[in-house]
């Protein structure tokens, strides 16, 4: 297996559909839409491309300030 691009949608038999997050020639990681993030051993894993589009991904929640709170 080959280092994949960032961003790339894959399939897994067990995982399902994921986005490659990193990849290199020792380890690469995927956020899988249901399963959440993991890691595999580039050169062992089995993925291949997914048909589709990945579904919309929450951004990072920020905290509101309160009014009248000091830091």
């Amino acid at each position: 297996m080959k280092v994949l691009a960032e961003g790339q949608y894959v399939k897994h038999f067990q995982y399902g559909c994921g986005v490659v997050t990193e990849s290199n020639e020792d380890r690469t990681s995927i956020d899988f839409d249901l399963h959440g993030p993991k890691k595999f051993v580039t050169s062992m894993m089995v993925v291949e491309p997914a048909e589709g589009t990945p579904p919309k991904r929450p951004g990072a929640r920020r905290r509101k300030k309160v009014a009248g709170a000091k830091a």
